[in-house]
């Protein structure tokens, strides 16, 4: 049949982009996306000297991490406060993938419980966390300056995955999910 032939590298700065790339670029993966923040943290925050700040942050990120760890999955970034992670790189089933971010969220909330002993011995306060699950298409790959790349996923999946985060603050929720994470999940 018919062919195209498209030039990718078109000048100097396309051929260093094209060399210090490790991977072959990006592909689509259908994968398992969860967001999650901390709750008025801004406020708690202003309140705190620098070192508690990244001291808390560090804690809450440990535990919260081990959780997204131990079910599979892979911490994309942090976000502030907030941290993205995925689920599904290893090419589980999609209702593993789903699952396992599930169980994760869940653990975060029960492993929400120590930090907060903690908060609340050392700084007369409590934290509450909003999660936002999604099962969708995503972009993965490496991008950023050709020094300093970062792996992340990319599109429509990751924003409403953080939209769905966002809602749990109006939906006084700990956890939401999307009806598409819930009908692969139950698969």
């Amino acid at each position: 049949g018919d062919a195209r032939i498209r030039r990718l590298v078109m000048d100097d700065t396309d051929a260093e982009i094209a060399v210090s790339t490790s991977g072959p670029g990006g592909h689509e993966e259908r994968l398992a996306i969860l967001f999650s923040d901390i709750r008025d943290f801004t406020p708690f925050a202003e309140r705190q000297l620098p070192y508690d700040i990244i001291h808390i942050l560090n804690r809450y990120f440990k535990q919260m991490g081990s959780a997204i760890i131990d079910n599979g999955g892979h911490i994309d970034k942090y976000i502030g406060d907030g941290i993205m992670a995925l689920f599904g790189l290893n090419g589980e089933p999609d209702a593993e993938k789903c699952r396992n971010a599930a169980r994760a969220a869940l653990e975060m909330v029960r492993g929400l419980h120590d930090v907060n002993e903690y908060v609340e011995k050392h700084f007369g306060e409590k934290f509450r966390i909003g999660i936002g699950l999604h099962f969708g298409r995503v972009v993965v790959g490496e991008v950023g300056h050709p020094k300093h790349r970062e792996f992340t996923a990319l599109g429509d999946g990751v924003n409403t995955a953080s939209r769905i985060e966002s809602t749990t603050k109006k939906a006084n929720a700990s956890i939401l999910a999307s009806e598409e994470f819930v009908t692969n999940a139950c698969d």
